[in-house]
């Protein structure tokens, strides 16, 4: 069983911790969700860990946007979805913040600063694939997120240009 696989990669504490209920209110701690991004890249990537963090981010976004976040990405257009982006980010992370720059009718920036265990060129991954899904959701078509500065590389910030055509947006 696949989930078996990837619970195997981990240490027997987060294992454990990943097989019991969870509560919502209750959330795991960054920690063993990073680790648990990395086992199922271990498993999943078949050579190409980008494209399996870039999937484990499309996934993150279903599940985020299904909850009460998915009517108003769905309803609105890709610059209302990446307008919440920030307010989505301090309601599932403790540190940092991201911030969104418009750049015309189909462009934006998001920008992450100050994220603090989250310095690692994995993670990035996830974040360009839960934008990509939140803009589709959102009715972009063709979506096209770049990370075009890292933390991991030194820069002040992880910087994401994201850019998509507006057929299906203007329905």
């Amino acid at each position: 069983m696949l989930l078996d696989q990837v619970l195997s990669q981990l240490a027997p504490a987060d294992a454990g911790m990943l097989r019991r209920s969870v509560r919502p209110a209750s959330w795991y701690p960054l920690s063993v969700q990073l680790r648990l991004d990395d086992a199922i890249a271990s498993v999943l990537s078949f050579g190409d860990r980008a494209e399996a963090f870039v999937e484990v981010g499309r996934a993150y976004a279903d599940a985020i946007l299904a909850r009460s976040h998915r009517q108003k990405a769905t309803r609105g257009t890709p610059k209302v979805f990446l307008e919440t982006v920030p307010r989505l980010y301090h309601a599932y992370y403790t540190v940092g913040r991201r911030e969104y720059e418009p750049l015309g009718d189909n462009a934006a920036v998001i920008r992450t600063f100050d994220a603090e265990g989250l310095v690692i060129a994995d993670h990035c991954w996830t974040v360009v694939g839960c934008l990509q899904r939140g803009l589709e959701l959102s009715g972009a078509d063709t979506v096209l997120v770049t990370e075009t500065a890292c933390r991991s590389s030194g820069a002040s910030c992880c910087q994401y240009l994201c850019e998509w055509d507006f057929h299906a947006a203007a329905r």
